[in-house]
């Protein structure tokens, strides 16, 4: 399955406007990862997996890892987070830029050849 037939497959036209941005965001910043579906999430990986993303009922997830959690903590401090994972929840705007930035990092810091 590719990223784009997970999104259609979502129900609420929301969060699927949602997560189609959030797909062309992390795509434009990094162009060379590839796609996937990896833990039943859309998946962007270079040798190895860089960052998921996914829907849950009243946040969006994205799946960096505890490193780019820890590198972005400062710009991180308004939204609940955990080891690996980050939270923007759907009641406030959706931090593109700031998903952009971490997909950045995430790919300079994991990606295999």
């Amino acid at each position: 399955m590719k990223i784009i037939d997970f999104i259609n497959l979502q129900s609420d036209s929301e969060i699927k406007e949602i997560l189609i941005e959030v797909y062309k965001t992390i795509r434009e910043a990094i162009p060379d990862a590839e796609e996937c579906i990896s833990w039943n999430m859309p998946t962007f990986r270079k040798g190895k997996n860089i960052i998921h993303f996914a829907p849950a009922k009243s946040h969006l997830g994205i799946y960096p890892g505890p490193e780019a959690i820890e590198a972005f903590e400062d710009r991180l401090a308004a939204y609940n987070t955990s080891k690996g994972a980050i939270q923007f929840p759907y009641n406030k705007d959706i931090p593109y830029e700031l998903i952009a930035d971490i997909a950045k990092w995430s790919y300079e810091k994991n990606a295999v050849e």
